[in-house]
């Protein structure tokens, strides 16, 4: 029924070259649904790493959406980390920071922040989410078409992974985690730990699921350069975990994920008091 393909953690600016060139012929020789880049286009934000970052993608098929991650912040410009944190990330890749979405009648997918400029604590690169947020995307994500794969995309794992080379230290995480699953979000999608990986997510029915992937960049942490590809049909979602071998992508893991059913009616939902957003979001 579907299949979207999912990059993360590009690095511009350190990025693994041929890797990311073979992705985009990838991406380019599969039909897909969409292809969503879960943030960190950029290794420190600079100028000229946006500007590869944002002609990578605009050659990547359409529809594309796109999240920010936390190396897509200023690394230098403190002002620019304070007071207006994802400017450049907006205008690279032309698509907002805050309450992005894509809509069609195969899938739907709504992005929130889980990055930011600063904190009020010593690491910046870990993940902060915000409820209010947190709800209108899973108020949106309850309205999509009947029958359509629901994705809440983020750079930081919402939960965090067991076997994971780093963490994401989400703040409010677990609430939020509980929040998509009771909306009945089918996928959490993200990045930040450069490793792929898919989960139940132990809340609610537990038939939302955890999805990360890898890096297309050198910083690697025990997985080769890779990304995901993510198909679907009413009954089983499918992730494949692709890895670079010096030459191509192949299957490198694989996770069979039985799907949540979606048991509303056509005459009750999308509910027509709060209907659903119908965007499609290009670069």
């Amino acid at each position: 029924m579907g299949r979207i393909l999912q990059f993360s953690d590009i690095h511009f600016g350190c990025e693994h070259k041929r890797a990311v060139a073979a992705a985009l012929d990838y991406a380019h020789a599969t039909p897909n649904d969409l292809v969503l880049i879960t943030g960190d286009i950029t290794q420190k934000g600079y100028p000229a790493e946006f500007a590869a970052a944002r002609d990578w993608m605009r050659a990547m098929p359409e529809p594309r959406f796109v999240i920010v991650g936390n190396h897509d912040v200023p690394y230098w410009d403190a002002v620019a980390r304070v007071f207006h944190p994802w400017r450049a990330f907006e205008t690279a890749t032309g698509f907002p920071a805050h309450d992005g979405q894509f809509c069609d009648d195969a899938v739907m997918v709504r992005g929130v922040v889980t990055a930011r400029g600063f904190q009020a604590r010593p690491n910046w690169s870990k993940g902060v989410i915000d409820l209010d947020q947190t709800r209108r995307a899973a108020e949106a994500l309850r309205q999509a078409p009947i029958g359509a794969l629901r994705v809440l995309a983020c750079h930081h794992p919402l939960i965090e992974m067991i076997g994971t080379p780093m963490t994401g230290d989400v703040k409010r995480g677990d609430e939020a985690a509980l929040i998509f699953a009771e909306a009945g979000v089918d996928l959490i999608m993200t990045g930040h730990v450069h490793v792929p990986f898919a989960m139940p997510i132990p809340l609610a029915d537990k038939c939302s699921y955890a999805v990360g992937c890898g890096t297309l960049s050198h910083r690697e942490r025990g997985s080769p350069p890779g990304f995901n590809q993510i198909d679907w049909d009413a009954k089983t979602i499918t992730v494949t975990a692709l890895a670079w071998d010096g030459e191509r992508f192949s299957s490198h893991q694989v996770w069979r994920l039985p799907r949540r059913q979606d048991t509303r009616k056509a005459a009750t939902a999308p509910d027509p008091q709060h209907p659903g957003e119908r965007e499609k979001a290009a670069v």
